[in-house]
């Protein structure tokens, strides 16, 4: 069986959640093109993450990826990766919800504590304490990401392509997400 993308699928989860690397293979088995709004943004801007909000603050960070996800939710169908905080804005889940499906890779607080403990790129985790800060944002954001359109459990032991294969699956009981046919 093969299947034809008819609408963007956009992963929203928690830093560390697998978006990025679980997106990556996920358009490559739905052979559509991958996009990161973070990467998209840090390329406009010229600028990593973590610069854009020591510069300009998390308010204007936010602003511009909301022009960044509508952006690419006018484009063809795609898998997209979005930011830790991008679905907790309305307005970005109304863009996804009228032209896409979210799926929410829900990993629980330890797998993503041992996923982003050791990387200093996450400008939210730069405090005294970041596994506390960590716990407060998934508490915050947990009900947020359960909005999501569907939800796919990240298993500790899955690799990234079980990952993906768990996405295609569930997205295989959406026929108007994908459509599938035979070879």
């Amino acid at each position: 069986m093969a299947g034809r993308l008819k609408k963007t699928v956009v992963l929203v989860g928690m830093m560390g959640a697998g978006k990025t690397a679980v997106g990556r293979a996920l358009a490559t088995r739905l052979d559509v093109p991958f996009k990161d709004s973070d990467a998209e943004l840090v390329t406009a801007a010229n600028m990593t993450i973590a610069e854009i909000f020591d510069r300009d603050g998390e308010e204007f960070f936010r602003q511009k990826e909301t022009q960044v996800i509508e952006r690419l939710m006018n484009d063809a169908p795609c898998v997209l990766s979005t930011g830790g905080g991008a679905f907790l804005k309305s307005e970005n889940r109304d863009i996804i919800s009228a032209k896409g499906v979210s799926i929410w890779l829900n990993a629980d607080l330890d797998l993503l504590w041992q996923r982003v403990r050791h990387k200093d790129t996450r400008p939210l985790l730069r405090t005294a304490d970041p596994y506390a800060t960590l716990s407060d944002l998934y508490d915050q954001r947990v009900p947020i990401y359960e909005k999501a359109d569907l939800a796919v459990p990240a298993d500790p032991e899955f690799e990234i392509d079980d990952m993906a294969q768990a996405i295609e699956i569930v997205l295989e009981k959406r026929p108007d997400v994908l459509e599938m046919y035979d070879d």
